[in-house]
């Protein structure tokens, strides 16, 4: 299962139709709404709107942490080098999916989050390379 949490309806419906067809997906709002249908189970990943976290980012992991642990996080930000966003990898967070979004884009880094496909090994040149 996936939870999409999203405040941009756009962004939220577009994501929840890219992903439906291999897996179950939960859209919500809001953090709070979306830990409300927990009790319904666990999502294996959260793909979460980077808006949502712009100024309250220690709560909303803080409450992620807590009711679930072992969730994935995929940041939605308007970038994949957004600096907020690359601040909470690794305390939080888990990737960042820039926008604009794809099919193919999206259905790759949840693949990639939960270890569907292997992570693409680089080197470190290619990592410094990759960010403009």
């Amino acid at each position: 299962m996936i939870f999409v949490v999203e405040t941009d309806d756009v962004v939220r419906s577009a994501l929840q139709f890219i992903l439906r067809d291999s897996n179950e997906i939960g859209t919500f709002a809001s953090l709070d709404e979306a830990l409300s249908k927990t009790s319904d189970g666990q999502p294996d990943a959260v793909l979460l709107g980077l808006s949502l976290v712009r100024n309250d980012g220690g709560r909303f992991f803080a409450q992620l942490a807590t009711r679930l642990p072992d969730v994935r996080v995929l940041l939605v930000a308007d970038s994949a080098t957004d600096p907020l966003a690359l601040d909470w990898i690794g305390r939080g967070a888990h990737d960042v999916l820039g926008k604009p979004i794809t099919v193919d884009a999206v259905r790759r880094k949840v693949n990639l989050l939960l270890g569907r496909e292997p992570m693409p090994t680089r080197t470190p040149a290619q990592l410094v390379n990759a960010v403009p």
